[in-house]
């Protein structure tokens, strides 16, 4: 019904569409920043907010891929003109995505929810990316292989499929490719990218410079390569846009940086914690500091998991809330307590009986304490929340603000001084 009333406004456009479990975000800003620094006329929809034809929307509270009717709303925002019907670009493309002038290009960030639920029906995707799949949403998906399975059919609706060689869902991936190779068999074309030289797009076959931190940053990367490629866009100018591109807001982003430095991102996967602390703490001489919590009604199993990647690196660990829901905070803290503590083989932490562990229930308490501990050379990494702008206690969402919340702990560690 979103689609008939909104006049099915995707068919009027180039869409790519990002999918994996992290990376999504950064991956769907970075292909829209090289597009549009090639000039081409692009938009975007991703979990940080909306761009289209320049201009920002709020997408709403702990949204990613925006319910049917929001979804074909934005989309018609892109190209007003095209709604009227217009004849699609979709048609003059019988091998390859091309690039025209009078295109409109859109990217979309898209979870395993949402193609799971048809939020997307209607969408005609020209490039499916798949960043990874990791630990995540099993409360919803039950096994591993139906998350890997959800997120392929993203890669089957595409003409052009962009999968991460190197990802541990490669294997599962490759045992479906037949079928999705399949899927619109005149047009499909499969791209590989990764770190090593088994793939189609990689470092050595593309050197790049880029400001992101972190090996995890350059996979992102290399899948907006290889998407910008397939549209026509020329190394020269992909090379540039990725030397000039900054992280979307809350991830990895430098709130302070004097005699200690905090950083807020939006981590919160246990791959994710591993990626981005291992990259600081390589960085880092002094204490790594990291304060997070775990979603209350969401994927228990990895809870335990999350202490564990965090416990890896960390010297002193803060435990707190982040949307507890109706669940009691004590109790996840507890459990993501469990994955440094409990002494056996699956959980144990080699040469970590000095970590600290300190749990407080209230976010801006336990902000607080992190940066006030915090000494001159130590680096304080905050983590779960970012750009979000809600906390849900269980009585709906309350508004929240993480750098407000920073900016309040700074200044009661200046006011002690």
């Amino acid at each position: 019904m979103a689609n008939v009333w909104f006049g099915f406004p995707s068919r009027k456009l180039i869409v790519i569409g990002v999918t994996g479990t992290d990376g999504k975000t950064t991956t769907a800003s970075l292909i829209y920043h090289i597009l549009h620094t090639a000039g081409y006329n692009a938009s975007m929809i991703s979990s940080v907010g909306a761009v289209i034809g320049g201009k920002p929307y709020d997408v709403g509270f702990h949204v990613t891929t925006p319910s049917p009717w929001a979804l074909q709303r934005f989309i018609s925002l892109c190209h007003p003109e095209l709604v009227s019907g217009s004849k699609s670009p979709r048609a003059e493309m019988p091998k390859q995505v091309r690039h025209d002038n009078k295109d409109h290009y859109l990217v979309l960030e898209t979870t395993s929810h949402a193609i799971d639920q048809n939020r997307i029906w209607g969408i005609p995707f020209d490039i499916g990316v798949l960043t990874n799949v990791t630990h995540e949403h099993l409360d919803y998906h039950k096994t591993y292989e139906n998350y890997v399975k959800t997120k392929a059919k993203l890669l089957k609706m595409a003409r052009v499929a962009v999968v991460n060689r190197d990802d541990i869902s490669y294997e599962l991936i490759s045992n479906i490719k037949n079928q999705i190779s399949n899927t619109h068999s005149k047009n499909k074309k499969w791209v590989t990218y990764g770190l090593r030289d088994d793939s189609d797009v990689n470092p050595q076959k593309f050197p790049f410079k880029s400001t992101l931190i972190g090996e995890f940053n350059k996979y992102n990367v290399l899948a907006a390569v290889a998407v910008c490629r397939s549209l026509g866009v020329d190394d020269k100018t992909i090379r540039n846009a990725i030397t000039s591109f900054d992280p979307p807001i809350g991830r990895e982003e430098i709130v302070y940086e004097n005699d200690f430095t905090v950083m807020v991102d939006f981590a919160h996967t246990p791959n994710a914690y591993d990626a981005i602390l291992s990259s600081i703490k390589s960085n880092i001489k002094f204490r790594l500091i990291h304060m997070f919590g775990v979603a209350g009604e969401r994927d228990a199993s990895k809870r335990p998991l999350m202490g564990k990647a965090s416990a890896k690196y960390s010297d002193i660990i803060i435990l707190t809330a982040e949307d507890p829901r109706s669940e009691s905070v004590e109790k996840i803290m507890n459990e993501i307590e469990s994955g440094i503590k409990i002494p056996n083989s699956k959980f144990q932490i080699p040469n970590k009986s000095k970590i600290q562990i300190f749990k407080i229930p209230n976010r801006q308490e336990a902000i607080t304490a992190a940066i006030k501990m915090a000494r001159r050379g130590d680096f304080v990494l905050i983590t779960g929340k970012s750009h979000e702008k809600s906390m849900n206690y269980g009585k709906g969402e309350e508004p929240w603000d993480e750098f407000g919340a920073v900016s309040r702990a700074l200044s009661v560690r200046r006011d002690d001084k």
